[in-house]
């Protein structure tokens, strides 16, 4: 019960920081400090993957791998570690197991860093997109 009520609290704290953040902080965020699951926990790197998650989702660049979309990674994560499960399994986008699973560890550093990585990258794109079309002179 205290740790539903610590999630809570944490992520209403969270949810209110979402509006001061501009595109300059996207930029500036460190996939490997923000998700290091040994110096963050699984709970805030959870916490931590809702937050830019969320943003990813409004922007419309919610990462996707194998099937699963972030949010799934997430919400996945969040119910094992309620429930006390070391594992999540893998599901497609319609919500079908795919038979595998992975550590809990595992699933709340993937959920974390795709988050963010779908920010950063998109401000990347912005300023290096041009590098990638044929007429920029590059040989390919």
């Amino acid at each position: 019960m205290r740790n539903i009520f610590k999630f809570a609290t944490v992520s209403v704290a969270l949810s209110l920081t979402l509006t001061t953040l501009s595109a300059e902080d996207f930029s500036k965020l460190d996939v490997q400090k923000e998700c290091d699951v040994k110096a963050n926990g699984v709970e805030k790197l959870i916490q931590t993957a809702e937050k830019y998650n969320k943003l990813a989702i409004e922007h419309k660049v919610e990462f996707m791998r194998f099937g699963m979309k972030n949010s799934q990674y997430i919400e996945a994560s969040k119910n094992a570690l309620q429930n006390g499960a070391k594992e999540i399994a893998l599901v497609d986008a319609k919500g079908v197991e795919t038979g595998e699973k992975v550590s809990l560890e595992f699933a709340s550093w993937r959920a974390c860093s795709f988050a963010i990585s779908a920010l950063t990258q998109m401000e990347e794109s912005k300023t290096t997109w041009k590098l990638a079309s044929p007429s920029d002179g590059y040989k390919y």
